[in-house]
């Protein structure tokens, strides 16, 4: 062999052995990339929690896009079934302006995850894997959300307020604490003897109901906290649902997703308290229209604290109820509490009528003529004023019979005596049969329903003459009359038990409303 052969065979050995350990390098290197991009799970007894989580979750076995699956044995897909339960530790009274309401609550959803199951590689591990936020986001978790919220957030840190726990059969629970201010319509028509029901409503927002259902926990899935207290409400009951939505082009809940979706509602029934409203609202009220009432004892003419003391009755009442009702909506509907507001203000309202009534018949100059004194006469004497009776009475007797005309007139009393009549003898007047007026003080006669003790008692006898016809003739024209101050005190004096009574009988059958209705 040459030594050109020599040194040809020399470089084709080398270059032999450079390939053949290149391969071998090349081979064992492949192998570690692929036991690092998929670690194994042995003995996974001796691996920590987040370490045995970090594998379980590792991208090469595990997608938390994809939801758990489970088949049939004829291959159809189940959807997953996620359960809930509700644990609520505040609740703030209801906010009846904006109709909604604030609580917090620790929110607990549970689902079965077989893909993160570790029994039958670490069979020693018995205990459950728990962590906090940084661990849930290594998973697929359902996306739920209320679909009546107005706003939510987690209480807290993220690290502190959410807690995970999986167990070695792969079964998931995911713990929030959380706080919602959630919407709720109100009916206001009973206020403040109303009774509202408020909901909390959980969607799923993603899957539909074929790929996710939602369910509540068998046992207790509703609780509240024992110490938990309302001021303005009282909680009656409270009762819970699962049900299914729908969402297409009118009624569009999920984004651009049409389906129906599954749901989840518990409802609490809230009673409220009316201590408050009867010790700032309705006492107050009440001694308000009572002390309207005062002007009944002042004088008809007293026009300026009468006036003073109607107003300032009507503003306070006015003021009072508009404190009550400022935190109400602006609602087209009549409210019991407007009810009693206007029965109210009817009664401030009728004293100050009541005054301008007896003010104006006090102004009178002319006594008024009743033929008996009572409501009905008195009423009607005032409310439609007419001529004196009294004076019809003497203008008729005066034309018919107490005095005699130019032409048919007799010459004296002997002539008359005599029956000579001589017409055109005299050229004066010759008065005959003048009626005889008695009139007594009103401060003396008491006013009754008797007409002869009542007022200023008038008898018309003819010269004290006592037969049949001119009894009938007095017994006809004789009437009671009143001044009209007697008149304006008479209906201050009935004022002061009528509108009590009639109150009274407003509050009745008020309360007799809200009781049974």
């Amino acid at each position: 062999m040459t030594n050109v052969h020599f040194q040809i065979y020399t470089k084709v050995l080398l270059i032999t052995l450079v390939l053949t350990i290149t391969q071998k390098n090349t081979t064992a290197l492949g192998a570690t990339i692929d036991d690092e991009d998929c670690p194994s799970l042995e003995n996974a007894t001796s691996l920590q929690p987040s370490q045995l989580i970090q594998r379980l979750t590792h991208v090469c076995r595990y997608d938390r896009l994809e939801r758990p699956i489970e088949y049939s044995d004829s291959g159809e897909r189940y959807p997953i079934k996620v359960k809930a339960r509700i644990y609520i530790y505040y609740m703030q009274n209801l906010n009846s302006d904006l109709l909604q309401f604030k609580m917090h609550a620790l929110l607990q959803l549970s689902f079965q995850d077989k893909r993160l199951a570790y029994s039958h590689y670490a069979p020693m591990k018995k205990d459950n894997i728990l962590g906090q936020k940084h661990m849930s986001e290594r998973l697929w978790l359902p996306h739920i959300f209320f679909a009546n919220e107005r706003e939510s957030n987690i209480l807290g840190t993220d690290e502190k307020d959410v807690l995970t726990s999986i167990s070695p059969e792969g079964h998931v629970i995911i713990s929030t604490r959380l706080q919602a201010t959630l919407y709720c319509w109100m009916n206001f028509k009973k206020f403040p003897f109303d009774e509202q029901s408020c909901s909390t409503i959980l969607e799923s927002w993603m899957y539909d109901n074929t790929e996710l259902v939602l369910q509540w926990e068998d046992k207790s899935p509703i609780s509240f906290d024992p110490d938990m207290r309302l001021t303005e409400y009282n909680m009656q009951r409270y009762w819970y649902n699962e049900t299914v939505v729908v969402s297409n082009y009118e009624h569009l809940r999920h984004g651009a997703f049409y389906g129906n979706y599954s749901s989840l509602s518990f409802t609490v029934h809230l009673n409220r308290e009316i201590g408050f409203y009867l010790m700032d609202y309705f006492l107050p009220s009440m001694m308000i229209v009572a002390i309207s009432w005062v002007s009944f004892w002042l004088q008809a003419d007293a026009s300026p604290p009468r006036i003073m003391l109607g107003t300032s009755t009507m503003l306070s009442f006015i003021t009072l109820s508009s404190s009550q009702s400022k935190t109400l909506p602006k609602v087209s509907y009549i409210k019991v509490s407007e009810v009693w507001f206007l029965g109210c203000t009817f009664f401030i309202f009728g004293s100050l009528v009541e005054f301008a009534f007896v003010n104006t018949i006090w102004r009178r100059k002319e006594n008024i003529e009743l033929k008996k004194v009572n409501s009905k006469y008195i009423i009607k004497s005032t409310l439609t004023p007419r001529p004196s009776r009294r004076e019809i009475g003497l203008n008729n007797q005066s034309r018919t019979r107490s005095c005699s005309s130019l032409d048919n007139i007799v010459s004296s009393t002997e002539s008359v005596m005599n029956g000579n009549v001589n017409p055109g003898f005299n050229n004066y007047l010759t008065v005959h049969n003048l009626p005889i007026i008695t009139t007594q003080s009103p401060d003396t006669v008491s006013i009754t329903s008797n007409p002869n003790s009542a007022g200023h008692v008038i008898n018309m006898d003819n010269n004290g003459k006592d037969n049949g016809e001119n009894n009938k003739t007095a017994e006809n024209t004789t009437f009671t009359t009143m001044t009209p101050q007697e008149i304006a005190m008479w209906i201050d004096r009935r004022s002061r038990f009528i509108f009590p009574l009639m109150f009274l009988g407003f509050n009745a059958l008020y309360w007799t409303f809200v009781y049974y209705f």
